[in-house]
């Protein structure tokens, strides 16, 4: 069967990649086991490392998710399924209206419709986010029953695409899963546009000997979970029985509720023998004001009934970190 991945040369796209071809198989359209045999990776860039597995076919392809055309061309098998990744992410959203709602909404649509147009109802797993809840009567704790209302054009896109996936699941059209996404932690690399990027440049500049300057006060505090136990979400998420989700497919993954001190704590203790950088407050009122819109703190209960993996918090993550990006 074939997997295409949306946003596949972006931080989680290019490590599901990777995480299938050790896997090998996913569940297809017929409910059975299959053998992945090509591996699409889109995205506006070409991925930074190149995969390659004997039997199957990897291929990168970039282009804009906004051509519906181009998507079509992607989603070109009935064995297949699609994790669409791809989106302008929130301080970005904020900045962009309109290229948000052509990428996020207008190009998820395009991923459904062309999903929609194979054979045997394949699955489709979207990326959605925490910050779909928002706004002035958001609890104190969010879950998968809380009200979303959210209060960034990054948010609306990710609520309206989830209300989609459940009802094109309803028509039949598709076999859809939502992953409600918490903070992703530690990414590597250069900062994105998306306001929650000091949750991982507060590890990953001190740990590489930078100095980095934390965007918000210290007591912010927002659920988070390691990119391992994301991209398992999402293969776990890909894997259960329609049956298991009923009329409500978003599920929120597993989260650490923590406080930029707690992150600030657990770097600087971290027993990793390097040379850390010096980390220094100093809040900007852009990121802040859009952190601040965020659930700051959230029950899994679903997730965890369901078998959704979690790990074990901030020393793992680190510890991941370290392995996967600073030893390797």
């Amino acid at each position: 069967m074939k997997v295409v991945i949306t946003g596949g040369a972006g931080f989680l796209g290019f490590r599901l990649a990777k995480r299938l071809l050790e896997i090998g198989e996913l569940t297809g359209p017929d409910g059975n086991k299959h053998a992945i045999d090509a591996i699409t990776l889109f995205d506006v860039g070409k991925p930074l490392e190149k995969l390659q597995k004997e039997g199957v076919t990897i291929k990168a392809v970039t282009g804009d998710i906004s051509d519906s055309a181009t998507v079509n061309n992607l989603i070109d098998r009935d064995d297949i399924s699609v994790f669409h990744l791809a989106s302008i992410v929130s301080g970005g959203g904020e900045k962009d209206f309109d290229l948000a709602m052509r990428v996020n909404l207008d190009g998820g649509r395009h991923v459904m419709e062309a999903v929609r147009s194979r054979a045997g109802q394949p699955r489709l797993v979207t990326a959605s986010s925490i910050a779909t809840f928002g706004g002035a009567h958001m609890t104190d704790i969010v879950g998968d029953t809380a009200k979303q209302t959210p209060q960034t054009t990054y948010g609306i896109t990710k609520a309206i695409c989830e209300l989609l996936i459940n009802d094109y699941t309803r028509k039949g059209f598709l076999d859809g899963r939502s992953a409600r996404l918490p903070t992703v932690i530690i990414r590597p690399g250069k900062a994105n546009a998306a306001a929650s990027s000091f949750a991982s440049a507060v590890f990953r500049e001190p740990l590489t000997g930078v100095d980095y300057t934390v965007p918000v006060p210290e007591a912010t505090t927002m659920p988070i979970l390691g990119y391992r136990a994301i991209v398992e979400g999402f293969i776990h998420l890909h894997e259960l029985h329609g049956d298991q989700l009923g009329d409500d497919r978003g599920v929120g993954l597993p989260s650490h509720t923590v406080t930029a001190g707690d992150m600030i704590d657990a770097v600087t203790s971290f027993d990793s023998n390097r040379q850390l950088g010096q980390i220094k407050m100093e809040p900007d009122p852009f990121i802040v004001d859009i952190v601040k819109t965020w659930p700051q703190d959230a029950e899994w209960r679903r997730a965890q009934d369901l078998g959704f993996p979690v790990d074990g918090g901030l020393d793992d993550i680190i510890s991941h970190f370290i392995e996967d990006y600073l030893d390797a």
